[in-house]
């Protein structure tokens, strides 16, 4: 993880995660798009710039990473 990473983590922008992986990452942002929830979804693929390829290979669906539109670059 990186140092911007850190600081921000650290900082309290996701007060949950002392430490987090990108493959956690997706498979957080995967789970919330399963459950409709949007809470943290914004904030971990901006944060870790994840792509519609990471998500759908995790298990979302083509509907819920479609829906995400121009998020996802």
């Amino acid at each position: 993880m990186g140092k911007a990473k850190k600081r921000s983590l650290h900082l309290g922008i996701h007060d949950r995660f002392s430490k987090l992986s990108r493959s956690e990452a997706v498979e957080l942002v995967v789970d919330a798009l399963k459950k409709g929830a949007n809470e943290d979804i914004y904030a971990l693929v901006t944060l870790f710039g994840i792509t519609a390829e990471e998500l759908l290979e995790a298990g979302a669906s083509y509907e819920a990473v479609k829906g995400l539109g121009g998020l996802l670059g």
